[in-house]
């Protein structure tokens, strides 16, 4: 719809241009719904916009524009308002066009190709192996998941991709912790470390590696990382990534040998997270250690790269990075003076090897805890010097779950210790729930977790709202086959003009929005805005569908009706899909 009515303008403007009465350029103007229907169903600010180079008053300048505007069969009347704005009032011929539309497109409308086919690659949860994931991951999971499948969507070339910190203080922790479950020492005890991991999953990790047992973990090793890189680079968009190569680790069971027992653990909470994950629903096409940003040199390539274009300095035995040429408040330490480095510049190295292996653009989700270190990583690979773009990886932060379930909030899970996982979330919510509840809100608003909400059969739960406006549809079919009515689709499509009266506008209305939710959903990195959109279709339609009886005698009015009833499954089923949530037949 706003395509069409931005032709429409754009027509205009020539025309006015070609006559001589206009003399600016085209501005960037935009098209937006209007909040009432009063004010017709769309705004334009174009004439606002041209009256200060035309040195015209903006209404006299849209009453010049509305005269162009050729003829329209979606366009019903067009009426100027307020200081300027042109308000466009559709004809019912317009949204019956977009019904047929959705009927045509079926599983494929809302899709577009604005991505081109071009590299898009989403980093999300990235959890450090050192327990199961937690709430947080699980919010993290989902909304990079449904990220990831609107770009597919979009037509982008999308890899999801998972960054392993498997190095530094937490992996040792790890180790420390096992190894004294392992000896016998529970976390009570004065010999347990310091800061130990607490977690029955301890246990659990003691006794495989006691026992002998083998880990089989789908994930590549550190080498992958390079040769991925290397493929990826060669073209400009990628036709796969190469294949996912699994490694084994059999427990060394001495219980003196920390590094045997580092390395079991480290591919056993792998797996495991990789075992929840996939019960989620979500899989990873690229995982990145974090070790082999060292053992290849990336780490001392980036810190030699920085120093080389005269964007460090050393100072009190430290080599600093000069931030504040790149917006940062103060300048940031890079490699201490003991010689380790701080936990951003692996996060450069690693954000370097995205720009390298030919990501048009990069999805970074963390969580909001992250904050901090984003100006110093954009800082860093400014000081490469090599063209990356200012605003360069894009950041998505989530901020914190909480979990209540019978009005009381849920902390404690016995497998973690001390948190709640996303393995218990979808023991007590479900699937479809868990991932609507944690999307439904924009990532950087806190989340209250309602169990027995998310559990509940009833309209205030807004995931078994949606799914049963859907079911309703199949269900009007299978009425139809029980009672042999027959649907043809191309002589419903002449009678759509039976659809009158406020309720089945409103669903069409609610249906055509559709392309431009998923097109911001994923320009503007919310996939919020496409869970409430869901709902606000499935609100319009049970509305509609509890106000008339859709199979009548009247053969083209049913007809009608139920194609307009198919257009919104179609759309119900296509928008679930994105969020990664299930569309039930029957419920």
């Amino acid at each position: 719809m706003k395509d069409a009515l931005h032709d429409l303008l754009l027509h205009a403007l020539d025309s006015l241009r070609r006559d001589g009465v206009l003399d600016a350029p085209a501005p960037d103007f935009v098209i937006e719904r209007t909040r009432s229907r009063e004010h017709g169903d769309f705004a334009c600010n174009v004439a606002l916009l041209l009256a200060k180079p035309l040195g015209r008053n903006p209404r006299e300048v849209a009453e010049t524009l509305v005269a162009a505007l050729p003829k329209s069969h979606r366009v019903e009347r067009v009426e100027i308002a307020g200081p300027g704005f042109i308000n466009f009032f559709l004809s019912d011929a317009a949204w019956h066009e977009e019904i047929r539309r959705v009927l045509h497109e079926g599983t494929q409308y809302g899709h577009s190709r604005s991505g081109a086919g071009r590299a898009v690659g989403i980093e999300f949860v990235s959890a450090n192996p050192t327990g199961p994931l937690h709430v947080g991951h699980a919010r993290a999971a989902a909304i990079g998941d449904t990220l990831a499948r609107l770009h597919s969507a979009t037509g982008w070339k999308v890899y999801r991709e998972f960054y392993y910190n498997d190095a530094g203080a937490q992996i040792q922790n790890l180790a420390l912790s096992v190894q004294a479950r392992i000896k016998g020492i529970e976390p009570d005890d004065p010999r347990w470390p310091a800061d130990g991991y607490r977690g029955d999953y301890i246990r659990d990790l003691a006794r495989d590696y006691q026992s002998g047992a083998t880990v089989e973990a789908g994930h590549p090793t550190g080498d992958y990382n390079r040769e991925y890189s290397r493929e990826l680079a060669k073209v400009d968009v990628p036709e796969a990534a190469p294949e996912v190569t699994g490694y084994r680790v059999t427990a060394g069971q001495d219980p003196d040998d920390l590094d045997a027992i580092r390395d079991f653990a480290v591919a056993w909470l792998r797996r495991e997270q990789d075992e929840d994950l996939r019960a989620f629903g979500v899989r990873f096409d690229v995982y990145f250690l974090e070790s082999s940003l060292y053992t290849e040199g990336e780490v001392l390539r980036v810190i030699e790269r920085i120093a080389q274009q005269g964007h460090s300095y050393e100072a009190d035995g430290a080599l600093w990075l000069r931030a504040t040429d790149f917006g940062d408040d103060k300048d940031r330490v890079m490699r201490k003076s003991d010689g380790t480095y701080t936990y951003f510049v692996p996060d450069v190295a690693y954000h370097l090897s995205k720009w390298e292996r030919g990501y048009k653009r990069a999805i970074t989700e963390l969580g909001a805890d992250h904050h901090g270190s984003l100006a110093r990583v954009r800082a860093g690979l400014q000081a490469l010097d090599i063209g990356i773009p200012k605003d360069w990886p894009e950041y998505v932060l989530h901020q914190m779950v909480t979990v209540v379930k019978g009005g009381e909030e849920v902390k404690i899970s016995k497998r973690a210790g001390s948190y709640v996982t996303l393995r218990d979330l979808i023991d007590m919510a479900g699937i479809d729930a868990a991932r609507y509840f944690l999307i439904a809100r924009k990532s950087d608003s806190q989340l209250v977790f309602d169990v027995d909400l998310a559990r509940a059969q009833s309209n205030d739960n807004p995931v078994y709202y949606i799914q049963y406006a859907h079911a309703r549809v199949c269900s009007v079919q299978r009425q139809m086959h029980d009672r042999s009515i027959l649907f043809e689709q191309h002589n419903a499509l002449k009678h759509l003009d039976r659809l009158r009266g406020e309720h089945a506008r409103a669903v069409m209305v609610e249906i055509s929005r559709f392309p431009e939710i998923v097109e911001a959903s994923t320009a503007n990195r919310e996939p919020h805005l496409l869970a409430q959109y869901l709902r606000e279709l499935a609100g319009a339609f049970h509305v509609w569908y509890n106000a008339e009886q859709f199979l009548v005698d009247d053969e083209d009015l049913r007809n009608a009706r139920v194609a307009l009833a198919f257009a919104t499954r179609y759309v119900l089923a296509n928008g679930l899909g994105m969020l990664g949530v299930s569309a039930p037949l029957s419920m």
